[in-house]
């Protein structure tokens, strides 16, 4: 006897999201053609002034690209649906690589055609700062400066002090990298809590940060320096100019630091670079460190990475930092320069965190993380003493 099964017809495919990332994908390019009547149309009428805000605060900034790539849709019924998209966008002349954001968007459907009714960060994930108000550009010889709140007079000074950062950090690190940098001033640190996707606490007394991806080669996200304008701003001429040196270092860099990096490295070496040819003696640069090796306490090794966490008791978070650019400079004047970065690039190019800097101290240094902590732990005495 023949067994007869019957076959169902398969469940045709949800349109919606072709539809939605068509919609997403007319909506990028009439942001960057600056096509304001074609953009308004793929907005509902209720959340169309929010999103045309967007549109004007975006008007000083050059991009080269704007696009999201729907990676989740799910309907909450008939006609209203939530996407999970990911944002990324890149600056004309300044990025190779995109910056990207998650997203979430919500949707509702008429007459056969889906509008965006609303669209916000995804939970944890960053603002943009044209998200926080009106975009003021600065554009320096090899930095752009955007931002929101501020007189024009501080964005041009950080600009300024970007410029002259640049050429510092290329003499120091030899070797492709981009040459400009995009530096983003928020209006307070709440908002730089904000484009961070972090809470702002945690940034209070940190005058700028860097984001990116590290290790991720010529393609990789585009970095941005973060300048906490509180902490930023109570600086001197001289700390203004260290901090985006230092924060640049960290652009230039990124390609080749990896997670096989140490932070006493990446930072060290950062704040070396800054402090590379300004006169500053080791008193001038470590006062906290100093303190601490006066009253007998020497530390017993290089800072391990929580030494480095924002949030940390601000006198140890120094002294970290302190310990790791005088590893640096210890370094680049016992074994040169060119030592110091050959040791830098080893270490990040090892495939896994244990064991980069054994085998680096050994085949570039022709030491021992024994003999090398010894050496640092003598140079800090020496020192600062």
């Amino acid at each position: 006897m023949l067994a007869l099964a019957g076959c169902a017809a398969p469940e045709a495919a949800d349109p919606a999201p072709q539809e939605i990332s068509a919609l997403l994908d007319r909506q990028a390019r009439a942001l960057l053609a600056r096509d304001e009547a074609a953009y308004a149309v793929g907005f509902d009428p209720a959340f169309a002034p929010a999103a045309l805000r967007e549109f004007d605060r975006l008007t000083e900034v050059p991009l080269a690209s704007w696009g999201y790539r729907v990676q989740e849709v799910e309907r909450q019924d008939r006609d209203r649906a939530t996407v999970r998209a990911e944002l990324s966008h890149r600056i004309a002349g300044y990025d190779s690589g995109p910056v990207t954001t998650e997203r979430v968007l919500d949707l509702t459907e008429r007459e056969g055609r889906w509008y965006v009714t609303g669209d916000r960060p995804a939970e944890g994930a960053a603002q943009q700062l044209w998200q926080q108000g009106e975009v003021d550009a600065v554009r320096g010889g090899r930095s752009l400066v955007l931002g929101v709140g501020q007189p024009e007079e501080r964005l041009k000074a950080i600009a300024a002090a970007a410029d002259r950062a640049v050429p510092a950090v290329s003499s120091a690190w030899p070797g492709t990298w981009a040459g400009r940098v995009v530096v983003l001033v928020p209006a307070s640190l709440d908002a730089m809590g904000g484009l961070l996707g972090a809470p702002a606490a945690s940034y209070r007394g940190i005058a700028a940060v860097t984001t990116g991806e590290v290790g991720g080669g010529p393609d990789a996200p585009a970095d941005r320096v973060i300048v906490n304008p509180e902490a930023y701003g109570v600086l001197g001429d001289f700390g203004q100019q260290m901090v985006l040196t230092h924060e640049t270092t960290h652009v230039a860099t990124r390609a080749t630091t990896s997670a096989s990096t140490p932070v006493w490295l990446s930072e060290g070496f950062a704040d070396w670079v800054a402090y590379r040819g300004t006169g500053r003696t080791a008193a001038q640069a470590a006062p906290e460190l100093r303190r601490a090796v006066q009253a007998g306490d020497v530390p017993p090794a290089l800072p391990d990475d929580e030494a480095f966490a924002f949030g940390s008791e601000p006198d140890a978070l120094a002294r970290a930092y302190e310990g790791g650019w005088l590893a640096c400079a210890l370094i680049a004047e016992r074994w040169g320069e060119a030592k110091l970065t050959a040791f830098y690039r080893a270490v990040g190019a090892h495939p896994q965190r244990e064991g980069a800097v054994e085998k680096a101290l050994a085949e570039v240094l022709d030491t021992t993380p024994e003999e090398f902590t010894a050496a640092w732990r003598d140079h800090v005495r020496e020192r600062l003493a």
